[in-house]
């Protein structure tokens, strides 16, 4: 367990700074010898800990009788920390999604199935974010007299707005999703994903509200807000609790989805119109 225990803080701790150093050489700034050196012997000494404890892992899980995938799986989820593995899941299928977006394309949508879009709040929010952060990425370009500097700055600047671009094109092609058996699947981007099978569903309507408070809200009495730009527009009540996962890991259970959906009078009319699960 302590091998397990400094193999988790360790890959927690060496994150920001392999990501400061990706940052410096893609910019082209000339780091000093010992401050190359000195980090590429601390990753060398990260990856012989990580390696030395995955091996171990993986052989224990193999002689249990797991098979290698299983065994390869298990291991990874002793050593790495639910939210690395969840920030670096979410970035690698928001970044995907740029490309499906380029091409129309729509993840997790059948024929026969029912997309709601629920962008519509957050498109201006979001452009109007990619504005402002070129603006500033010239601004910056303009007053930094160090170049070093400025290419640093330059490197995070368009990074970030990968990222931001990459987020709202994870929402637009993961939109909700009515299946004709009667089950929805309630999403945002690659950050949040609820599969709500036909026979939880007790009752839907519409349901406009202007909630307060982060992404994903859940109340004292089982209430959960999935708030797109301050608001939800239909109310979904469940004849059991459901649960759930949080963009970070976190799990929780709800007994009411309060979710946003551009026309959501399409959806619960959708969702109406399954046949009641015998």
């Amino acid at each position: 367990m302590t091998r397990i225990r400094a193999a988790r803080i360790a890959v927690t701790a060496v994150l920001p700074a392999e990501l400061a150093l990706v940052v410096c050489l893609v910019a082209g700034v000339r780091l000093p010898g010992w401050a190359l050196a000195a980090t590429e012997v601390l990753l060398a000494a990260v990856l012989l800990l990580e390696a030395r404890v995955l091996h171990g892992l993986y052989a224990a899980e193999r002689a249990r009788g797991a098979g290698r995938r299983a065994a390869r799986h298990a291991a990874v989820r002793a050593v790495v920390p639910v939210q690395v593995r969840r920030l670096v899941l979410h970035e690698l299928r928001a970044t995907a999604s740029l490309g499906r977006w380029a091409v129309r394309g729509k993840h997790g949508v059948r024929p026969g199935d029912l997309a709601a879009a629920y962008t519509g709040p957050q498109t201006a929010m979001m452009y109007g974010l990619l504005f402002v952060s070129v603006v500033e990425t010239v601004a910056l370009a303009v007053l930094i007299p160090w170049p070093a500097v400025h290419r640093v700055v330059l490197v995070l600047d368009v990074y970030s707005l990968l990222l931001v671009l990459a987020l709202h094109a994870a929402c637009v092609t993961r939109p909700h999703v009515v299946r004709p058996d009667g089950s929805l699947r309630i999403r945002y981007g690659a950050l949040f994903d609820l599969a709500v099978p036909p026979d939880a569903v007790a009752s839907v309507r519409v349901d406009r509200r202007y909630p307060q408070g982060r992404l994903v809200t859940l109340s004292e009495d089982g209430v959960l807000d999935l708030i797109v730009g301050s608001q939800t527009s239909v109310t979904l009540e469940l004849n059991r609790p459901l649960p759930f996962t949080r963009p970070l890991g976190a799990t929780g259970e709800a007994r009411t989805v309060r979710f946003h959906a551009d026309d959501p009078r399409a959806l619960v009319t959708a969702l109406r119109r399954q046949p009641a699960p015998s």
